[in-house]
């Protein structure tokens, strides 16, 4: 996800999904409902870190970080830097 808007569809459908009400996520996440609603909507130019969090937490949901262009486990990416290796090497590892 890259911008506000696709993350607040995604915590929309998350909600959905649990079939919890805006207004009970977001009493819980200690945000307006119409806050909620904005944010779900991709209303907001802004939305505040701590705000974000809580929500996800109501949620069960987490934020990941990744490197953009980049994806994929930690052992792939070994599995890709050790391929990577053996073709600088002329095919020894």
């Amino acid at each position: 996800m890259q911008t506000l808007q696709e993350l607040g569809h995604a915590v929309a459908a998350r909600r959905h999904a649990l079939r919890l009400k805006q207004a009970n996520v977001a009493k819980q996440a200690g945000l307006t409902p119409e806050s909620l609603s904005r944010f779900e909507r991709g209303r907001v130019a802004e939305f505040g870190a701590r705000k974000l969090l809580a929500i996800l937490a109501v949620l069960g949901m987490e934020l990941d970080i990744a490197v953009a262009g980049e994806s994929g486990t930690l052992d792939e990416l070994r599995r890709e830097r050790h391929a990577a290796g053996a073709t600088e090497h002329g095919g020894r590892t």
